[in-house]
């Protein structure tokens, strides 16, 4: 039975700020799509590369208003419902809020069965990115649905050393990832999102050098990797994963990953004024405990 998935997030602009980047063909084709077209209150598509199932525009636009925009979208054979609420929190601060239908729920999505479950990474991904779009600050490379290959880099403004500790240390891990992990931090140690009691089949330790690198084979021929680099005074973060036998990568948990790291480099730049975006979503099938902080 499907249900329907909410994530939410705190924005630091104006309900005006958002609803543009909402609305305007030229902010939806930086921070979300490769292509975009709008004619409000007709027409809000968005189609390319870095949209599921974006050989062509599969929206029909619904609603829109000053805080509501409620669109159609057919992707993986359904006809699902997308409905994005602006709510002000102040002057300068909006809560965005975005529901879909037709979510097969969390152990679905976490097996990556069809493209269903993985809209609930992929909103994520997409409100971390329009966050740092109205913010003024640099885009997550975004999850590129026609890749073989998983693999991006970013530049965090703090040490080599700083970021590595954030990487390898459980609690600082659940600080910015705001989920809860386990992590053996040596070669043969194990590594479990969701902690070791509720995660039977944790991923392993294959290779770890101290403020360089990690590598993590989390079963079925699935190999995650992390590099660090110093880069002109900022460190440059540089993450893989590989090893996708059938030739499906698993772009719900990259896009997961992604948005981590959008939170992972706010976490480092932005120091004592960070607070985490995420506030709580409604996820059906969730395992109570997995998500922490609000």
């Amino acid at each position: 039975m499907s249900e329907t998935v909410t994530v939410r997030a705190r924005v630091a602009a104006p309900v005006s700020r958002v609803h543009r980047a909402l609305t305007s063909a030229d902010e939806l084709s930086s921070w979300l799509a490769e292509h975009a077209a709008v004619d409000l209150p007709h027409r809000l598509e968005f189609w390319g590369r870095y949209t599921p199932e974006g050989d062509s525009p599969h929206q029909k636009l619904e609603h829109v208003d000053d805080t509501t925009v409620r669109f159609t979208w057919h992707v993986g054979g359904e006809d699902t419902t997308v409905e994005i609420t602006l709510t002000a929190e102040g002057d300068d601060a909006t809560v965005v809020s975005i529901s879909q239908s037709h979510f097969p729920g969390w152990e679905a999505a976490v097996s990556e069965q069809g493209v269903l479950g993985s809209l609930y990474t992929y909103w994520t991904l997409a409100l971390a990115n329009l966050s740092e779009h109205v913010e003024g600050r640099e885009l997550t490379p975004k999850c590129d649905f026609t890749a073989p290959e998983l693999r991006a880099s970013v530049e965090i403004a703090a040490a080599k050393e700083a970021v590595y500790a954030s990487l390898v240390d459980p609690g600082q891990y659940e600080t910015w990832f705001g989920a809860k992990i386990d992590i053996e931090a040596w070669v043969g140690g194990r590594v479990a999102m969701g902690g070791f009691d509720r995660n039977p089949a944790p991923g392993k330790v294959l290779d770890l050098v101290e403020n360089e690198r990690m590598g993590i084979d989390w079963g079925q021929d699935i190999v995650s990797t992390w590099e660090l680099a110093d880069s002109a005074g900022r460190t440059r973060l540089t993450f893989v994963q590989s090893g996708f036998a059938d030739g499906h990568p698993a772009y719900g948990a990259w896009m997961g990953w992604l948005s981590g790291v959008a939170e992972l480099r706010r976490y480092h730049e932005l120091g004592a004024d960070w607070r985490p975006i995420w506030l709580q979503p409604e996820v059906p099938g969730l395992p109570e405990g997995v998500l922490t902080g609000d």
